[in-house]
């Protein structure tokens, strides 16, 4: 009897903040929460932005490993870890073997770099004076204060990446772990998520890196296919034509190889410092080196390119180039090399998604798909 009357003074004193029977005021509130949570969560993930983007590094870097260990399979039966090992040894080995070249050779060629730049801006500007644009003393200095500042920005830029090598060991190490065992972290990610979506989570993973691996397999590929197109073309391609060979050609052969895992903005860059060091060599060379830019280019554009994309993400060219400016700008030169695997992976996750949704809503397939998730 006094549970009833208590029932109905309750009953009688309306709604309370913990109950809400309105059905609008409940359904706003929910989406407020909802909305709080979003953001929360994205200021979290913004908080955390930078642990997440060394993890993700050495996932691609372990990709890169597997990548290897799957090709020398192919010809060496033996374990996953022999194959592993026998591709980080080759990998040291090939930069042992850069690094002693580079100190060297290219280091000579290296330094003569600054003052070829000098070289030719002074050039320019006397071009500039001979065609009868005014260019005064002053207008030289400001030049020459632009230069300054620019090599600053350079040192500057060195400087963070030399800061940036603990994050490099970083990724290396974690990807190494991974590469060893990826089903250990596989399956810990996969207890996370409720049992009936694991399938689907295994299948995403599966095909992401499949695609990860084709991503850096064509990109590795399109790198020494740069850097050694463009060293045969700047050393001994211009000897029919009667055009020497090419001030720093190995120099130029590696970094336009090296920047070449940087789609968009790496063959800009290179570009531009193998005309500036063909023009060096006067104004037929400096065409030649320009024709050398646009053969490789396009050579590696229209051949090695469309057959990796053939069976990878095919990624808009706008839409990879605003990612790694984004990118860039949020976390330096790692978000750069790490733009374009995190917008593939993105598009395959969402791809993943819509033919989930596409087979959930078919008539024929949705019931089947049912049955065999509860008989699982």
């Amino acid at each position: 009897m006094a549970e009833d009357e208590l029932r109905i003074e309750d009953e009688d004193l309306g709604s309370s903040p913990s109950r809400i029977d309105d059905p609008t005021i409940r359904r706003e509130l929910t989406r407020a929460i909802i909305w709080t949570a979003v953001v929360g969560f994205a200021v979290l993930v913004v908080y955390i932005a930078h642990p997440l983007l060394v993890i993700f590094g050495a996932i691609v870097f372990a990709s890169m490993i597997d990548g290897g260990s799957r090709l020398i399979g192919r010809v060496l039966p033996i374990g996953r870890g022999w194959r592993i090992t026998i591709v980080l040894v080759l990998t040291l080995l090939f930069f042992a073997w850069l690094f002693y070249f580079a100190g060297t050779r290219i280091s000579q060629e290296a330094a003569q770099f600054p003052a070829l730049i000098e070289a030719q801006v002074n050039d320019f500007l006397n071009w500039a004076q001979a065609q009868g644009f005014d260019v005064s003393s002053l207008q030289v200095q400001r030049y020459a204060g632009s230069i300054g500042s620019g090599l600053a920005t350079v040192t500057s830029a060195l400087t963070g990446l030399a800061g940036g090598l603990t994050t490099m060991v970083l990724i290396l190490i974690i990807g190494i772990y991974v590469a060893f065992d990826p089903a250990l972290y596989e399956r810990g990610v996969g207890w996370m998520v409720p049992r009936a979506r694991r399938h689907d989570l295994y299948e995403t993973f599966a095909e992401m890196g499949r695609t990860l691996r084709r991503l850096m397999a064509g990109r590795l590929l399109g790198m020494v296919f740069e850097g050694v197109l463009t060293y045969v073309m700047l050393a001994y391609g211009g000897i029919p034509f009667g055009i020497d060979s090419v001030p720093m050609a190995s120099l130029l052969a590696i970094v336009t190889g090296l920047l070449a895992f940087i789609p968009n903005l790496g063959a800009i860059i290179s570009g531009i410092l193998i005309a500036l060091a063909g023009f060096s060599g006067g104004t037929e060379m400096g065409i030649y080196t320009i024709g050398v830019y646009l053969l490789v280019q396009n050579l590696d554009g229209y051949i090695v390119v469309p057959m990796i994309a053939k069976k990878t993400v095919d990624l808009a060219p706008a839409l990879v180039l605003a990612a790694q400016l984004v990118m860039g700008i949020l976390f330096g030169i790692i978000g750069i090399l790490l733009a374009d695997p995190l917008l593939a992976m993105i598009k395959v996750a969402l791809q993943r998604r819509a033919k989930e949704n596409d087979n959930t809503s078919s008539p024929g397939r949705s019931g089947h798909m049912r049955a065999d998730r509860h008989g699982a």
